[in-house]
C-alpha cells in the first residue's frame, strides 16, 4: 500500500462527510462522502491513476471501494482509516 500511495499519480479520496474530513484528513486528499460516490461516477472514471480509498475506520471505504470496481474501476484501494494512512503521509 506504501507504494501506492506514494505514488504521484494516485488519487487518495477520503469517502468521511464532510464535517468528518474538515477536521483532519489525508494530506493532499479529496472529499467525496460515500453517500455521493454515485453521483459522481464520472469524476472517479476520470481519474488517472490508481485511487485509495479511506474513512474513519476501514468500513465506509470497503462498501466505496466495491461501489466503485462494480462501476468497472480496477486499481481501487482500500486504504482503511485515517489512523492507517496516516502512516503513509510524508
Amino acid at each position: 500500500m506504501e507504494e501506492i500511495v506514494a505514488n504521484p499519480a494516485t488519487t487518495v479520496v477520503d469517502v468521511r462527510e464532510t464535517g468528518e474530513f474538515a477536521g483532519g484528513h489525508f494530506d493532499g486528499a479529496i472529499n467525496i462522502p460515500l453517500g455521493i460516490i454515485p453521483l459522481r461516477l464520472d469524476e472517479f472514471k476520470a481519474m488517472a491513476g490508481p485511487i485509495v480509498v479511506y474513512c474513519r475506520s476501514g468500513n465506509r471505504s470497503g462498501m466505496a471501494q466495491m461501489l466503485l470496481k462494480q462501476a468497472g474501476l480496477a486499481e481501487v484501494y482500500n486504504g482503511g482509516g485515517l489512523h492507517d494512512m496516516l502512516i503513509y503521509q510524508n
